[in-house]
């Protein structure tokens, strides 16, 4: 025999020896498989308890991206943390009272006394730089705060005080409001060593991989630095949570009479999470309620409820148990996989009762395990086909090139599997021990009374779509040509510049905490620019200036002599200047700080300006307490490098990140003529808008991907073209319909709406298969069109619309999130799939009686009457 068809005749071989043994199992022995399988499961579902989500930067960024190098780098020359929290503080009575200052001097008392907090500053601990009884040659050896001067002040001290503060460039709108009302109460936490250290060597092993491949022991150890890294941070969320929730408490009592709101991004990281937690719980268990009340009024019997409500909420639990079994964290993006697994599961199920309720009505007469059995045989390659294209769709993911939407995919793609698993074991082997009648209806005495009750009861839906598309034929190409030619212009205004604040409802205490801090308090999201010189740190000035003692007086002499060694230099200070009052006067910014805020809060306490010797010795002007305010932030001798540091204004109406940091570069380098090498940004504006533009790019590529991906997959399953084109154009339609809504809309993409095309197509496109593969088996009985397509609505029509309206409310009950990004999703992913309902019941009947794409018709007369006509 030859070797080929050895090859197949032994692949038929086992492939029927599998089909013995599962129709063995499931048919023969159901109860003990049933047992069996549910043990398997506890197995698996014993790991739910380590199933974690995560917020982490990691999650959030790009695992490639070489501004998250660069990010940490330049952490390491100007250092500074993202683990703080600000409180906004705006008291009932004066800032400046005795009761006001009282009560923060308390509230400040009590913060230090939670654990994780080390350090609390406020408007009362800071030193009051620019009170004018201080000269510039006293200002080291008379630091005052308001602490130092004791509560209660005097109206003179309280009017310096307020002077002191609201004029001081460093402190004003950053540390208090121009107006005096409001201030920020900033809370250091305790930062974990051992944490940064581990990201510094996985950093370092990542260079290494991006050089040459990875030996045995760097890989194992780049794959524990990973496990320790994961580890540290779900340690520091949890103690950061408890301190939060800490704070929230002491803050408590505050607000009787103040108005108070905490911010950061701990706490934005910690609020996501709980909000992320709240999500997979509540929706998951609303999605369950609302899929049984579906069920209920869709079958009205009891069993059919229960038993396919047991299947997805199997199919769940399983896949919480393998996540936390192989400690697969679950992101923001991929957040609503529980409510994805539950209607996908549902769908799959309503198909199998569906075509077992048909088969029961045909065959009322046949015992239940016929019936289970014939369901199985009659539903496994339409099923089959249809979880295999949605995984491809899932699988499109794997291109974003984007670490939590890889991984999301990856989830899905195991869950698809689990799922159809669930559907094909647990299923059936439930069928076989439900007694029949509690299955199907009673007091029918033929199939053909059983089929007339269907009709007057069940397919009025399908029957309107199906007397439809028969009244408006061409009409629907038409209108679905200009329907898309409206969604591609729609899809070239989509953008993803969003604002983070309005990833959460305004009655949310980030929401409102992010406004004040924006309108009084300077702004919210960092941005650094990172500006590096030529210049190094200078041993001795003395030595140089001592060449010539005549130039010493002479100020232009001494700005030649130091241009190229010191940082400090007029060019370069007014260069700062310039650029300082460029990002002060763009809209989008808030509080701008840099080398210019130090020198001005220096001008104003002497009293004029700095002239060339003075700014060569500025760095030395200041004691060692003073240094890490007003200096080190901004200057880095060593490494020769300035920085400017603001805020970024997030409720602002018109923000557009990316325009923003183009228009600062293109001022850089074009105005004010700096090296495009010397120039970065850095800091998690742009880190953040990495992210989104990547997410910008990664749907091109995706949809690309998906659709690609699910025509070839039509063409293996259908073995033609011209069907795998007409198959792929209702699901690109929907795709089409909600990707160019919201870009009319101006909805913009962010990091769950990205998944959207895919998802649509991925659950979409299994009506479209069950569908033609019905069509196809139904076109066999009389090779006319029109009568097979009303056969085809009758019958899968029915189970399409059921499984479609389930998706689209299931997906609705999403609106309910706190999070405006679930929210989204929720709703879009609705419209998407009743679009894709109308289009499958409506577009692609009406492309297949155009087209033709299973030959041509039987002219004579109709070998099988339609004797069931759609009313």
């Amino acid at each position: 025999m030859p070797i080929p068809q050895a090859c197949s005749s032994l692949t038929n071989r086992c492939f029927n020896k599998a089909i013995n043994i599962y129709q063995y199992l499931i048919f023969k022995s159901p109860g003990i498989t049933l047992i069996t399988l549910l043990l398997l499961i506890a197995s698996i579902v014993r790991f739910i308890p380590d199933f974690e989500l995560d917020a982490s930067a990691d999650s959030l960024t790009l695992e490639n991206d070489q501004d998250v190098a660069y990010y940490r780098e330049a952490r390491q020359h100007f250092p500074s943390s993202d683990d703080f929290l600000v409180i906004a503080w705006h008291p009932a009575a004066p800032m400046f009272s005795d009761t006001s200052l009282t009560q923060l001097a308390d509230l400040k008392k009590q913060l230090l006394t939670i654990p994780r907090v080390t350090a609390v500053r406020s408007i009362l601990d800071v030193p009051l730089l620019n009170n004018p009884d201080i000269t510039l040659t006293e200002v080291g050896n008379h630091l005052t705060t308001i602490e130092d001067k004791g509560i209660p002040l005097s109206p003179e001290e309280q009017r310096k005080a307020r002077k002191a503060l609201t004029e001081n460039a460093l402190y004003k709108d950053l540390l208090i409001s121009q107006d005096g009302k409001t201030s920020a109460i900033q809370i250091i936490l305790k930062t974990d060593p051992a944490y940064s250290n581990a990201i510094q060597k996985r950093e370092g092993f990542r260079k290494i991989r991006n050089e040459r491949a990875l030996n045995e022991t760097e890989t194992q150890a780049l794959k524990d630095l990973n496990t320790q890294i994961k580890q540290l941070n779900q340690l520091n969320i949890s103690e950061n949570r408890a301190a939060i929730d800490d704070i929230r408490q002491t803050m408590e009592p505050f607000k009787t009479n103040n108005t108070l709101f905490l911010g950061g991004i701990p706490m934005i990281v910690v609020d996501m999470l709980q909000y992320i937690s709240n999500d997979l719980k509540i929706f998951g268990a609303g999605v369950v309620a609302f899929l049984a009340l579906t069920l209920a009024v869709i079958f009205r019997r009891f069993a059919w409820v229960v038993t396919p409500l047991f299947c997805c909420v199997l199919t769940c639990l399983i896949m919480l148990g393998y996540l936390g079994w192989q400690k697969f964290p679950v992101t923001v993006i991929s957040s609503n996989f529980i409510s994805l697994l539950l209607i996908i599961t549902m769908s799959m199920i309503i198909h199998l009762i569906v075509r077992y309720r048909e088969l029961a009505r045909l065959t009322p007469n046949a015992p239940q395990k016929e019936l289970a059995e014939q369901t199985i045989a009659k539903m496994f390659k339409p099923c089959l086909y249809t979880v295999l294209t949605t995984i491809v769709a899932f699988g499109s993911l794997f291109v974003s090139g984007i670490r939590p939407v890889i991984d999301f995919g990856t989830m899905m793609t195991i869950g698809l599997c689990t799922a159809f698993a669930v559907a094909f074991l647990v299923f059936p082997s439930l069928l076989c021990l439900i007694p029949k009648s509690w299955l199907t209806e009673k007091n029918l005495s033929s199939a053909q009374d059983q089929t007339k009750q269907t009709n007057e009861s069940q397919l009025s839906v399908s029957g309107a779509f199906a007397n439809f598309t028969e009244r408006t034929g061409n009409f629907l190409i038409l209108f679905a040509i200009a329907l898309a030619g409206l969604c591609a212009w729609g899809i070239s205004q989509l953008s993803v510049e969003n604002r983070f604040i309005d990833y959460f409802k305004s009655d949310t205490e980030i929401y409102q905490g992010m406004s004040l801090i924006d309108n009084n308090l300077g702004g919210t999201t960092p941005l650094d620019i990172i500006i590096k010189t030529d210049a190094s740190k200078q041993a001795s000035v003395e030595t140089e200036a001592s060449e010539d003692e005549d130039c010493f007086l002479d100020d232009s002499c001494f700005d030649d002599v130091y241009a190229d060694s010191t940082l400090f230099t007029l060019e370069r200070v007014d260069q700062i200047k310039q650029l300082h009052e460029y990002l002060d006067s763009l809209p989008e910014t808030g509080k701008v700080m840099s080398l210019q805020t130090t020198l001005e809060l220096v001008e104003g306490i002497k009293g004029s300006p700095l002239d060339a010797l003075e700014l060569a010795f500025v760095d030395t002007m200041f004691p060692d307490s003073l240094r890490g305010l007003l200096l080190t932030p901004f200057v880095n001798e060593e490494s020769g490098q300035l920085r400017l540091t603001l805020r970024v204004k997030e409720s602002g109406s018109d923000l557009k990140r990316q325009a923003m940091l183009d228009k600062i570069r293109h001022f850089m380098i074009n105005e004010m003529n700096f090296n495009p090498n010397d120039v970065k940004f850095t800091s998690m504006v742009v880190l953040y808008n990495n992210m989104l533009q990547s997410l910008f790019r990664s749907q091109i590529a995706t949809i690309g991907v998906v659709f690609i991906s699910i025509l070839f997959m039509f063409l293996l399953l259908f073995r033609s073209i011209e069907l795998a084109l007409i198959g792929i154009m209702p699901n690109l339609l929907a795709a089409a319909v909600v990707l160019g809504l919201m870009g009319i809309l101006g909805i913009p993409l962010d990091m769950m709406t990205i998944t959207i095309a895919a998802i649509t197509v991925g659950i979409a496109v299994d009506d479209t298969i069950h569908y033609l593969y019905r069509f196809k088996s139904e076109f066999k009985q009389d090779r006319r069109y029109m009568p097979t397509m009303k056969r085809s609505h009758r019958t899968i029509g029915s189970a399409m619309y059921y499984t479609s309206i389930t998706i689209t409310f299931g997906f609705s009950i999403l609106a309910l999130s706190n999070f405006k990004p679930t929210i989204y999703f929720g709703l879009l992913t609705s419209l998407a799939m009743l679009i894709a309902l109308i289009a499958a019941l409506t577009l692609l009947p009406q492309l297949i009686i155009l087209f033709k794409p299973f030959g041509s018709e039987d002219t004579n007369e109709l070998t099988t009457p339609d004797t069931h006509p759609i009313k």
